[in-house]
């Protein structure tokens, strides 16, 4: 048995001007959370989200995605170069391959590797707030939320506008964007380009990183119609990267497209959400820049899909029911050209009784994989209100995750894929507190996760290649507290959080 550590302590202190703490705790207690097939207010669900606000965004000093993330307990960002121009996600202990992120409640994730979840994201003054769902999340989004979730709901234009910027700094770094917003009749759209160069800070971490992105929202005979275009292209000097430290010329370029579709339809009792998308991504590696034809990879991947969310309310409760489709296609000079589909239906049931201060919620997930056949994935959501303030929560379920194309094809002089990959799978539990008020709101979880065939790369004799292997059964447990207060200093209204993340693996053969 080996044991694992991980400890994460996050601490910020900030200074707000212009927003009233009082106004920014009540907004978030009433946004509806999307990160689920059931809508509820924030203040009324009985699982581990945190939801980091425009408010919050606009007060960090963060230039990227990554970088905000780097600041919620229970998430690590491993960044490599600067601005984020490579990052892996991990959620509580768990690897890239095992988080699912969304834009806009389309997943993007790519069968090739989790390393690209965070290629091509819209920039931070287009997101209007990120949903983070900690813990298991395969009975609402399916597989890949193995530890958790995040979904990124980007703006709509809300005035005409032009915004022009440029900046400098050290390395010969340059940043150069433009923004235009207008609104016209019963149609709102916004365009954004920019583009970051740098010399680098030290031989080969050169990089080039174009971002466009689109979206508009108009009506169709008093429907809703939401258009979403997102487009990503990074190149970059990739010294140490990956492999050995010591392998100072890699070189890489990646192409990310997200184009999507979504409409919904709403009533007193009924909602109805339907959104078709595609994304594209095109990664090419050089293990020797100035020698292409040493080492070269090159992949292109395709995902087209469908999403149809709707929620029902009754005197028995609130019903989500979910449909998602999907096709994933990759062309690889590597890992060769392969495609396979996936379905999944979703259905939960919210009950509540004395007055919404109890609710207990079962769903279940039921997913079809063309090369993996069909998976259950049932869970249960369990909440209390002991106060309007305080509310007890408990929930547990199964989760899994397919193997990508790299864990099953992937090969190079170290290292081999396995064909015959089994999906991992876990069961996981939670039991949490949450407190809310105007000045202080703070957020208890202790979690467990058992989980069995994980993957990982092993060989056995020296001379042998790392080949991806169904080996571990890892029990991971841990505590996570959140913790944000609001108070007036020197006339001003601050903001100080606190997160305190511990994680302890116990691993088996």
């Amino acid at each position: 048995m080996r044991i694992y550590y991980l400890i994460l302590f996050a601490f910020s202190f900030q200074v707000v001007i212009s927003q009233n703490a009082q106004n920014q705790i009540e907004t978030l207690d009433s946004v509806v959370v999307n990160a689920q097939r059931i809508e509820l207010p924030f203040s009324k669900n009985s699982r581990s989200i945190f939801i980091i606000t425009n408010e919050q965004i606009n007060k960090e000093a963060a230039t990227s995605v990554a970088q905000l993330l780097q600041n919620v307990a229970g998430i690590d960002v491993r960044q490599r170069g600067v601005d984020g121009m490579q990052a892996d996600l991990y959620i509580r202990g768990g690897s890239f391959d095992q988080t699912l992120l969304l834009i806009d409640g389309m997943a993007v994730a790519d069968s090739q590797t989790g390393h690209h979840l965070l290629n091509s994201l819209p920039a931070l003054e287009n997101i209007e707030r990120i949903e983070i769902i900690k813990g298991p999340a395969a009975r609402i989004f399916g597989q890949n939320a193995f530890t958790g979730a995040i979904n990124i709901i980007t703006k709509l234009a809300s005035e005409n506008s032009l915004k022009i910027d440029a900046t400098t700094g050290s390395y010969n770094h340059t940043s150069v964007g433009a923004q235009v917003n207008s609104i016209t009749n019963n149609y709102a759209q916004v365009l954004q380009y920019k583009r970051n160069t740098s010399a680098g800070y030290r031989f080969n971490t050169d990089f080039k990183n174009d971002n466009a992105f689109y979206k508009s929202n108009f009506n169709i005979r008093k429907l809703p119609i939401q258009l979403l275009a997102n487009y990503g292209s990074r190149k970059f000097g990739a010294n140490g990267f990956y492999a050995n430290p010591n392998y100072k010329d890699q070189y890489e370029e990646t192409q990310t497209s997200l184009v999507g579709l979504s409409s919904q339809f709403r009533n007193k009792n009924y909602t109805l959400k339907s959104t078709v998308f595609w994304k594209r991504n095109q990664d090419m590696y050089l293990f020797l820049r100035e020698n292409p034809t040493f080492f070269r990879n090159f992949h292109i991947t395709n995902n087209v899909g469908a999403t149809f969310n709707s929620t029902i309310k009754s005197q028995a409760g609130i019903t989500g029911l979910g449909v998602a489709v999907s096709k994933n296609y990759i062309v690889s000079n590597n890992l060769g050209a392969h495609n396979r589909f996936i379905a999944n239906v979703f259905i939960e049931h919210r009950f509540s009784f004395d007055d919404d201060k109890v609710d207990i919620t079962p769903g279940v997930a039921l997913n079809y994989f063309s090369d993996f056949n069909f998976h259950a994935f049932p869970g249960i959501d369990l909440g209390y209100a002991l106060s309007p303030k305080m509310r007890l929560y408990g929930n547990l379920g199964y989760t899994y995750r397919i193997p990508t194309y790299t864990d099953l094809f992937y090969s190079d002089p170290a290292t081999k894929g396995n064909e015959n990959l089994k999906p991992e799978s876990a069961f996981a539990q939670e039991l949490g507190l949450k407190f809310n008020n105007d000045s202080f709101k703070v957020e208890l979880a202790l979690f467990n996760r058992n989980s069995h065939n994980l993957i990982d790369y092993v060989k056995y004799l020296p001379a042998d290649k790392w080949q991806a292997n169904n080996l571990f059964r890892v029990n991971s447990y841990g505590l996570e507290l959140n913790s944000q207060i609001n108070f007036r200093l020197f006339n001003y209204n601050q903001n100080l959080q606190l997160g305190y993340n511990y994680l302890k693996d116990n691993i088996k053969q």
